[in-house]
């Protein structure tokens, strides 16, 4: 059964709470209450926290508090963090989608690849992938991402995702930059994009 693209699907989703995004090399999925434990061995991990988490190695019960809120921002807004495994196989690497950060709360695109796949371009497909899903099934207008300035992987991923740069501004005591992409601006090109329930 294909979800992509109208009201209809989304409202199948709501009651199936099971669907994927097909990438060239990725496969995706909503958080679960069962990924708790590979989501926080990733989240802990060095090259992960240093930026995610302001370098602090959160607890268990913290990673379950975000998937939590994950599954019930899906619930109710179709949105949340996902899950991101290569290809068929069931391990998983990665995670990204939409979160709210800063203050006043502003919903940005998040991402993250375990350190053993840097470097491949899986951040720039999984960021592109939700964007898609952003415009195409959300009917967001405008989508934003913001990292420390001195990451300087997060802003290649922004850039090659087709994201601009907006401002650099010190949040939280931190030198961060903004970078955002309008659905007029969004070219989805060519690129292997599914969407299927499961």
């Amino acid at each position: 059964m294909n979800c992509a693209g109208n009201a209809e699907s989304m409202a199948t989703w709501r009651s199936t709470r099971s669907f994927e995004i097909e990438t060239a090399r990725l496969r995706l999925r909503p958080f679960t209450l069962d990924d708790v434990d590979e989501i926080h061995r990733l989240f802990v991990e060095p090259g992960v926290r240093k930026y995610l988490w302001d370098d602090e190695a959160v607890p268990r019960e913290q990673t379950a508090s975000v998937i939590e809120s994950s599954v019930a921002l899906f619930n109710t807004n179709g949105y949340g963090l996902w899950a991101v495994f290569p290809g068929e196989e069931d391990r998983l690497i990665g995670f990204c989608g939409f979160w709210h950060f800063h203050d006043p709360p502003e919903l940005e695109l998040l991402y993250g690849i375990a350190p053993s796949h840097w470097g491949q371009g899986l951040a720039t497909e999984a960021a592109r992938a939700m964007i898609r899903y952003g415009f195409e099934e959300l009917g967001f207008d405008r989508i934003a991402a913001s990292t420390d300035t001195p990451n300087l992987a997060s802003v290649r991923v922004m850039e090659k995702a087709g994201m601009s740069f907006e401002k650099r501004a010190i949040v939280n005591g931190r030198d961060t930059k903004y970078y955002s992409i309008s659905r007029e601006a969004f070219q989805p090109g060519n690129l292997p994009y599914k969407m299927r329930c499961v």
